[in-house]
């Protein structure tokens, strides 16, 4: 039996390949909403990363290979944590949608901090709704890919409250 270390880090490389996953499916269903519905790409991610290394971006455009490296890092992060939490027994739908607003937060977190982002109440309501939507399946196929990959070998065995 491996150590308690060893198996989180086991559990947070798989997550993070899980994570790789769900962005892969997170940005088609991107592509396939924005041929649908027209709207443009969105260099927001982009210029967080740039602030971030102490760049001032603009509002234009900005280079593609940024926006890449800010959803695929983010999305290895993050699906790092939620494997964390499979082998620890937080797994299941109730994950993903915790997962979500992990990843909402996260997100909207460093898009405000760096000043690129505007805040998300002022966004349009129907932009509010894809950015979840889109979140939500980065989230699902991360999780799903996480609960399958990953067993909840080191599920607490301390009691069924939190206190």
């Amino acid at each position: 039996m491996s150590s308690r270390g060893a198996q989180l880090g086991r559990a947070a490389l798989v997550g993070a390949a899980c994570g790789l996953v769900g962005v892969a499916a997170m940005t088609l269903g991107e592509k396939a909403e924005q041929a649908v519905t027209k709207r443009p790409n969105s260099y927001v991610p982009a210029r967080t990363l740039l602030a971030l290394t102490g760049r001032s971006p603009g509002d234009g455009p900005q280079s593609p290979i940024w926006n890449h490296a800010v959803h695929w890092g983010t999305g290895a992060v993050l699906g790092a944590l939620r494997g964390v939490w499979a082998v620890v027994a937080i797994r299941g739908p109730l994950a993903n949608v915790k997962h979500t607003v992990v990843r909402l937060a996260f997100d909207q977190t460093l898009e405000n901090v760096t000043g690129v982002g505007a805040p998300p109440p002022t966004w349009p309501r129907q932009e509010q709704l894809i950015d979840v939507a889109h979140k939500a399946v980065y989230s699902l196929v991360t999780g799903m890919a996480a609960d399958a990959l990953i067993t909840p070998d080191l599920e607490s065995r301390r009691g069924t409250t939190s206190h």
